[in-house]
């Protein structure tokens, strides 16, 4: 249970260059190099000051000359080992954002004795320097990726050490009473007991809290890192495909008069105050002849029992009691839904009062003109019903009509109540990996057995055994314990020049 050496196989100390920007036409491109001779091989065809002699952390105007020709006029970043990103000399070339241009440079660098990196390259290096530990490399990955406020807060919280920070201090606990027992064991003639055994069960129901913690936080760190699957499930010609388009705000899916057109699963993501939704239009829920409409209803359930929260819609003119028993089957699932009412010019109060038991009284009073109206948004009807024993609870009932975007706006801050993630402090440790959250439950499991273990008539090295295969998988985690084939499957997956 080493750290990784500098020796190991994917470590060389050949200096890399990869575009460290998206590939393509923009207003800068920046390439960057890393290791030994990166300052020397820039100075080679720089024309400017002698970068040899500069100090770390500055940055210089001047030219990328391939012999007499220039190819451009650029900055060069200076970063001098071990006060950089790989703990390496790096340099950054910010040059004009011609796809030649950047071919041009690099081709030229790589003539002089650099060679391109691989996928995750500068990370690797950054890790195997010591600059980084695993989880946090990985969150720079993940941080890259985000695409929201919340997977931004996520990445961001594990890539300046929080996660590893916690594990840490895990390890440091068990580390200790691990070199006790193995105390006991140099000492076995003896019979002695430097390790309590009261002291050892304690630390771990500590730690074993701990772990119960952040594993059960994996739910909510790993849909804000994705995105929140919602599913949008109803009748066929409810208006599913129109309410997507509303709430992309574009045509994303066909819309038709006919039944059935929709015949497979279409996604797309939008963020709503600072959370990324995957919003899923599936198949009409109905019984069919047609092969191909009844596959993508099967594929329907299968979302919906996949999804963190079903928006299930509904036309005035359906069967109420047809409507009752499918929110009933939603409520056997588990997942949290919304009733949503399509079409609310349509809804008269008599089925407003079959489908929820809804008090038109007190504050809802106020709001029943707004039914059958076509108001602006902020007047749009969200019903909170009463209790009831002989219907399926739901929260809230809303009318919109998504031809018209109408109630929309509701609907997103409805989404938003009801997956509650605000309520999540994202200052607090979020396991969003599920390779960290294997090893913690594989961590879980082995002091498990250390418990069972620890009042029986056994000896220490039994226990010692435990103790030590449970320090394994948590510096899995924060890569103190990894192969070769662990980095290589991790960095592969990152983009080439981070």
């Amino acid at each position: 249970m080493s750290d990784i050496p500098a020796g190991t196989s994917l470590y060389n100390s050949d200096t890399i260059i990869a575009l460290a920007t998206p590939s393509g036409i923009g207003a800068i491109g920046v390439i960057r190099l890393s290791g030994p001779d990166a300052i020397s091989l820039v100075n080679e065809v720089f024309g400017g000051k002698d970068l040899s002699i500069q100090h770390s952390h500055t940055i210089h105007f001047g030219t990328i000359k391939d012999g007499k020709q220039v190819l451009d006029e650029v900055l060069v970043s200076i970063f001098i080992g071990p006060r950089s990103y790989t703990r390496e000399n790096v340099v950054e070339i910010s040059t004009h954002g011609s796809a030649f241009i950047i071919e041009s440079i690099i081709k030229l660098l790589i003539r002089k004795g650099a060679r391109p990196a691989n996928p995750g390259e500068f990370t690797l290096r950054a890790f195997l320097n010591g600059q980084l530990d695993l989880s946090q490399a990985e969150a720079v990955a993940d941080l890259i990726a985000s695409n929201s406020q919340a997977s931004h807060q996520v990445a961001m919280q594990q890539m300046r050490g929080g996660f590893s920070s916690e594990l840490q201090h895990l390890r440091d606990q068990l580390i200790h009473f691990a070199s006790m027992i193995e105390l006991e064991l140099d000492f076995g003639e003896e019979d002695v007991e430097f390790a309590n055994r009261d002291d050892l069960k304690g630390l771990i129901y500590q730690i074993q809290r701990i772990l119960h913690r952040l594993i059960q936080s994996f739910e909510q760190g790993n849909v804000m890192k994705s995105g929140v699957p919602v599913v949008i499930a109803g009748k066929p010609n409810v208006g599913k495909s129109t309410l997507l388009n509303a709430l992309l705000n574009e045509e994303r899916a066909i819309v038709s008069e006919i039944a059935g057109t929709t015949r497979d699963t279409v996604e797309d993501h939008m963020i709503i105050g600072g959370i990324n939704f995957r919003f899923i239009d599936t198949a009409g829920i109905r019984d069919t002849e047609d092969v191909i409409e009844a596959k993508g209803v099967e594929r329907t359930h299968e979302k919906i029992k996949q999804a963190k929260l079903i928006i299930y819609l509904v036309d005035p003119e359906q069967d109420v009691d047809e409507i009752v028993e499918q929110m009933k089957y939603l409520e056997s699932l588990g997942i949290p839904f919304l009733t949503v009412v399509n079409k609310k010019d349509l809804a008269n109060d008599d089925f407003i009062e079959q489908l929820g038991g809804i008090s038109m009284k007190s504050d809802v009073g106020s709001r029943k003109s707004d039914v059958g109206s076509q108001k602006s948004d902020d007047q749009s009807s969200v019903l909170r019903p009463h209790t009831s024993d002989l219907r399926p609870q739901t929260s809230v009932l809303i009318f919109i009509s998504a031809r018209n975007k109408q109630g929309i706006e509701q609907l997103k801050q409805e989404i938003l109540r009801k997956v509650n993630l605000h309520s999540i402090n994202t200052d607090d440790v979020l396991v969003s990996n599920i390779r960290h959250l294997e090893a913690l439950q594989k961590t879980e499991e082995s002091l498990n057995r250390v418990l069972q273990n620890i009042d029986q008539p056994i000896t220490s090295d039994f226990l010692a055994s435990d103790i030590k295969q449970a320090l394994y998988y948590l510096g899995e985690i924060t890569g103190q314990v990894t192969t070769d084939d662990l980095l290589e499957t991790i960095f592969s997956k990152f983009c080439i020049g981070k």
